[in-house]
């Protein structure tokens, strides 16, 4: 994809420079070709006053000298009764001032004429400038045009023209080539993360980079990879499940076994029965061990908070109305990546939005908010009910507050997806005016600072804008 941007450009390129920079050649060789005639029209117009009012050949030749050269101008003056040929009765040419390069018939036609003609000779070209003498005969004034003075600066002009049309190539070539790295690169990384997909390295994942199309094919393949994850732990689970609910007709068949007495068919019959039972706890101690590859394998390994965040709300929101409850989702209308498993975050959310509707009335309101900053990203879960009358208590595994009979282990399934990514989880008090759960995930893996006071003074670092200003509304126990 790479090359074919840089040939196409390429052509597409040298076709413009060409289409543009030959007829503008062209046209700058007829620009110093009528330069050229131009010049040599002003010198022959300056001799004309001087021929109009004189023939005699010494004043002619200094007009000559001053407006010319010898060498470059010459004046053919016919002689008085001259016939149109330009000969006199006894054949001789009449008077001539300078060089002639001329031939006889092109200056005749010039005199028949009567307008300026030009000609080419050895070395160049020359005009042709008939002028009207007093006497009423028609005089030639010829100036010779050589063609170094024709083409004089066509050949640096047309050198600039190579030179910007090359420069005009280059540079698509550059551009196209910076374009296809633009949009090979997150190519490659998708073709390399389905590779290490297809290998069984199930915590690959790709970057969401590059262009719009690309980074939707990106995040599809993510999304992908998490489905996958999550349907082989399922098969995981089911194998255990399965094989854990075969121990119990496997313990009747083992006392069953035991009972038959002595015998080589008893024997037979328990050694059977036990390399059973061993076969059946091998299944489940590999369905159990076995663990999918969810660690960062590579960039962009975790999941979708904002997909994850949409399902599960959309799951609790048919409870929600059937009991009155108001909710609100914001933040989860555009993909954030974190460096949390689906299940786990699916989990958390469960246990957070479970207890809402465990511990507040029917119709109290709630809702969700997804926050992505540069190194974090937070999740608030808030609500209108009653509060949480002592946050550190709800905070510790196996302790409750005592009046609602809550154990805490939901908050503690938070707790430990949070901190292992480097963040932590806060309570505090909701702009709904009740509970508020905040949920911050590191994206960079570093430990989160210690958070004292108010929100506002919780991280040194520049913050996201929208965690920010939740930081300076709300304060934490």
């Amino acid at each position: 994809m790479r090359w074919a941007l840089v040939k196409v450009s390429l052509a597409v390129t040298a076709m413009v420079v060409v289409a543009f920079a030959v007829p503008l050649g062209l046209v700058i060789r007829e620009m110093a070709r009528d330069r050229a005639f131009s010049n040599a029209e002003r010198e022959a117009a300056a001799v004309a006053p001087a021929l109009s009012i004189t023939t005699d050949r010494d004043q002619l030749e200094r007009v000559v000298a001053s407006a010319g050269s010898d060498d470059g101008m010459s004046v053919h003056i016919p002689a008085s009764g001259e016939p149109a040929d330009g000969t006199d009765g006894t054949g001789q040419r009449a008077a001539d001032i300078g060089r002639q390069r001329a031939t006889d018939e092109d200056i005749a036609a010039v005199r028949e004429m009567g307008r300026a003609s030009t000609t080419e000779v050895d070395g160049g070209s020359t005009l042709l400038q008939p002028v009207a003498l007093s006497s009423g005969e028609i005089a030639v004034v010829e100036v010779y045009v050589p063609e170094s003075e024709v083409t004089n600066g066509v050949g640096t002009a047309w050198a600039v023209l190579a030179a910007v049309g090359a420069a005009l190539v280059v540079g698509s070539v550059a551009v196209a080539d910076r374009l296809g790295v633009r949009m090979v690169r997150p190519a490659q990384r998708l073709v390399e993360g389905a590779h290490h997909l297809g290998e069984g390295r199930l915590g690959s994942r790709v970057p969401v980079e590059g262009p719009t199309e690309l980074r939707l094919a990106a995040v599809a393949f993510n999304s992908m990879a998490d489905q996958v994850v999550q349907l082989l732990a399922n098969e995981r689970e089911l194998a255990a499940d399965l094989s854990h609910r075969l121990r119990t007709p496997l313990t009747v068949l083992r006392l069953n076994a035991a009972s038959l007495g002595d015998g080589p068919a008893a024997e037979q019959t328990r050694s059977a029965v036990e390399q059973l039972e061993r076969e059946v706890d091998t299944i489940i101690r590999t369905a159990r061990d076995a663990k999918p590859q969810t660690a960062a394998a590579g960039p962009g390994a975790g999941c979708d908070a904002a997909e994850v965040v949409r399902e599960r709300m959309g799951f609790w929101s048919a409870l929600a109305e059937d009991e009155g409850r108001k909710w609100r989702v914001a933040g989860a209308d555009r993909p954030v990546r974190i460096p949390v498993a689906r299940a786990d975050l699916a989990a958390s959310l469960d246990a957070l939005l479970g207890n809402v509707f465990r511990h507040t009335a029917e119709g109290t309101a709630f809702a969700v908010d997804l926050h992505n900053g540069e190194d974090a990203v937070i999740v608030l879960v808030s609500d209108a009910g009653a509060g949480i009358p002592d946050p550190e208590a709800a905070m510790a595994r196996g302790r409750g507050s005592g009046s609602d009979g809550s154990t805490g282990l939901g908050l503690d399934i938070v707790r430990r997806m949070a901190e292992s990514t480097g963040g932590d989880v806060r309570i505090g008090s909701s702009v709904l005016g009740g509970t508020e759960v905040r949920i911050w995930v590191q994206l960079d893996g570093r430990t989160a600072p210690e958070r004292r006071g108010h929100r506002g003074t919780v991280r040194r670092r520049r913050q996201p804008r929208q965690a920010a200003t939740i930081n300076r509304s709300r304060s934490l126990p």
